[in-house]
């Protein structure tokens, strides 16, 4: 399907002229992602920034999550503390999967508590005229401000992000975070044309975003699809790849482009179909042990993971042994990025997160 923003400012750039490790210190992450030998893993954390860190809590204030994405030098300070405190190989930009439907004006707001949360939901074919394309230089300039801001800052690559269509359709049509995402399988379903639209219009906006953070100079991407996991494969194939593997090869996943990481939660089931969508990277949660994902995906596909975000928790020893376990399982093979299989939780102690990564860096894998 053609893009609706194929003929705007940005369309054909997209980063396709960042090359791994081109004017960055630190490339182990590019080169990762790439499949390319390392020196050492290369660890990063969702959600790095966030209430786990005491300086983030102090500059953050008491504003909405999107009045601190609009401020450009907050996002890029907050975007930089993980960086200095924890010494990973690279940075995602601090912001929302939401700013783009927010800023085109369809009602979204962020919930503290509850999370997205959308003030009109998305029901029949005249909402699709709610969908306007984003023009990133009009709708979210401080986002590429503040992109800007940090490449002239970071020895280490940026990441830039986007939610995946089926993940924002959730939130859309469901009005806000689900646990049965009943009423968007509804749709799904019930009225498949309309389905496809409504993410075709959604694959647009993340085209659209993702591209204006790469243009500005981040190095990277990823598509979160939080809640792909919902879905069975036959669904996830027949109604939801398409759209995702438009926004891979449009960004240039696979080629000249930067690499391009996919994500789910719960998509043990889905890991293949994840990778077919065109992804450098496959993020894998912590349900599927990192040697078995290995084994399905390929040598072809890289993967980003996985220790559970609770074990973080448990005692130091725990902790060093449960790192331990999801390196040895990657067996020393390139084209591995350590991460959480999800965010950081608020608990966490940001002083366990500095063990991680120094144990990563110091890791030679036994077989």
């Amino acid at each position: 399907m053609p893009s609706g923003n194929d003929s705007g400012p940005l369309a054909g750039h997209y980063g396709l002229s960042v090359a791994v490790g081109s004017a960055i210190a630190n490339d182990a992450f590019l080169r990762a992602c790439r499949g390319l030998p390392v020196d050492r893993v290369p660890v990063w954390f969702m959600r790095q920034a966030g209430r786990s860190l005491p300086e983030y809590r102090a500059v953050r204030g008491e504003g909405s999550m999107l009045g601190a994405i609009a401020r450009p030098e907050l996002a890029t300070e907050i975007t930089l503390q993980p960086v200095r405190r924890y010494g990973v190989d690279a940075a995602i930009l601090y912001s929302d999967i939401v700013v783009p439907t927010h800023a085109i004006g369809f009602g979204v707001d962020i919930v503290p508590g509850v999370g997205p949360v959308v003030e009109q939901p998305f029901r029949e074919a005249r909402d699709l005229d709610r969908l306007r394309p984003l023009n990133p230089e009009a709708d979210t300039p401080y986002v590429l401000e503040t992109v800007g801001n940090l490449v002239a800052e970071l020895d280490v690559p940026l990441i830039a992000f986007a939610g995946a269509p089926f993940t924002m359709a959730s939130y859309l049509v469901d009005g806000g975070p689900s646990r049965t995402h009943a009423l968007t399988k509804r749709l799904m379903h019930g009225e498949p044309d309309l389905w496809a639209a409504l993410l075709d219009r959604l694959a647009d906006l993340a085209i659209a975003s993702i591209g204006s953070q790469l243009d500005a100079g981040a190095s990277a991407f990823m598509l979160f699809d939080s809640w792909a996991g919902a879905l069975a494969p036959d669904e996830y194939r027949r109604f939801v790849l398409p759209a995702s593997q438009r926004i891979f090869a449009e960004l240039g996943s696979r080629g000249s482009g930067p690499p391009g990481i996919h994500f789910g939660v719960g998509t043990g089931e889905l890991l293949e179909l994840l990778a077919t969508a065109g992804a450098d990277v496959v993020g894998v949660d912590w349900r599927v042990h990192l040697d078995d994902a290995r084994e399905r995906l390929g040598p072809e596909v890289a993967v980003q993971g996985n220790l559970d975000p609770a074990a973080v928790l448990a005692p130091w020893p725990v902790v060093a042994q449960r790192v331990a376990d999801v390196l040895n399982r990657n067996a020393g093979q390139p084209g591995h990025v350590f991460n959480l299989g999800h965010g950081v939780l608020p608990e966490t102690d940001p002083e366990v997160l500095e063990q991680v990564v120094e144990l990563v860096h110091g890791h030679r894998a036994t077989v």
